[in-house]
């Protein structure tokens, strides 16, 4: 009788939140069953990350456990460079900001561009268009082009985006990265902060593959999202010829704490929202024309709730009652990349109070964030 009842309950339960969230129950109850049939996989070697402004690098080194690079005889090898490879669609705000945080610490911006989506639509090339306004960082910048088919009926759009990442292991190539150069792997939202880079070519020790965590937000820095650890996938690379290739899934254990940002979803027009709901790989969460409905999204944001009406991803019950619902808003602006901060008129979008969007009848390539 009590197994029946608990049957019964569960039924009801996955019954209720599918109503609830316009989804069907087969696709809720795979939610809200995930943490019995899924885990997060192998637990991280977490490593602690030392920073404060002023802090001179040997000790920072030192406090990793790593060495300051160039500190032993005149034949230390010089210090690595760093390559910043970026997969871009139409996130020219968050690329700016990017480009910005990482000038004075990356070598080389590696940037392609695909004339279609993951979902085979064709798109503008956004970064050409807006080329000028990048013009600051153009002595760093290395942009390439890529022509994707359509999609053929039935093919999976990871498919175009696994043809991207190859196309970026040739561009290491042409590029010149060379053996032990550091390769960044990120999307164009993932922004690893620049005192995390400098450290990359500063210490000698450092493990590779290092994947860095990042403090995770949703729509802007108002809104933080997860557990701290919702954000694991970007990663640097110390370059080995025909051994190192172009991720952005798990390659190692080694996971340095609060290294940057991930602010996904975060545009500056609700055309972008749009653009982008409907064009990356998980494009099929959009299940009716409702979703895309302007006021519809514009609500979504300033509430912190979930843009496709979905459970959220989680693999303990514990996590899925701390994620279910809307984000709590920060109303702190601390510890955000110095561009927004500097500039905060501008991109009064990203932080607390601005999640008003402009409409969608201007064009997506004055947008940010998000990949294709």
């Amino acid at each position: 009788m009590r197994r029946r009842f608990l049957w019964l309950a569960f039924i009801l339960t996955t019954a209720t939140v599918a109503f609830l969230y316009g989804r069907s129950t087969l696709e809720t109850s795979a939610y809200f069953l995930r943490p019995i049939w899924d885990s997060p996989g192998k637990a991280w070697n977490i490593i602690p990350h030392y920073y404060a402004d002023g802090v001179a690098t040997d000790t920072l080194c030192a406090a990793h456990g790593w060495k300051l690079a160039g500190g032993g005889p005149a034949a230390t090898p010089p210090a690595p460079r760093v390559f910043d490879a970026i997969i871009f669609s139409i996130e020219v705000d968050l690329l700016e900001i990017r480009l910005r945080e990482l000038l004075d610490v990356v070598d080389r911006f590696l940037i392609l561009e695909a004339d279609r989506t993951f979902t085979g639509i064709p798109k503008p090339l956004v970064y050409r268009d807006n080329a000028a306004r990048f013009a600051f960082a153009a002595h760093k910048i290395t942009y390439e082009t890529v022509t994707l088919p359509a999609l053929a009926k039935g093919q999976n759009p990871f498919d175009l985006e696994n043809r991207m990442r190859v196309q970026m292991n040739a561009l290491f190539t042409s590029a010149g990265v060379k053996r032990a150069d550091w390769v960044l792997m990120t999307d164009t939202d993932e922004i690893p902060s620049s005192h995390t880079v400098a450290l990359l070519k500063s210490c000698t020790g450092v493990p590779s593959p290092l994947h860095m965590q990042l403090a995770s937000y949703m729509y802007s820095f108002e809104f933080p999202y997860g557990n701290g650890m919702d954000s694991w996938r970007a990663q640097a690379h110390r370059f080995t010829p025909n051994v190192t290739f172009y991720r952005h899934s798990r390659m190692g254990d080694d996971l340095l704490a609060d290294a940057g940002w991930h602010c996904s979803f975060c545009f500056r027009q609700l055309a972008d929202f749009i653009f982008k709901m409907t064009a990356y790989s998980h494009a099929d969460r959009v299940r009716s024309a409702e979703q895309l409905d302007e006021a519809r999204i514009q609500r979504i944001v300033c509430e912190g709730s979930d843009i496709f009406g979905m459970l959220p991803e989680a693999y303990s019950y514990r996590e899925l009652w701390t994620k279910w619902g809307k984000l709590d808003k920060s109303a702190s602006a601390v510890y955000l990349p110095r561009h927004v901060v500097e500039n905060k008129d501008r991109f009064a979008f990203l932080l607390p109070g601005g999640c008003q969007r402009p409409s969608s009848s201007s064009s997506s390539s004055s947008g940010g964030g998000g990949g294709a």
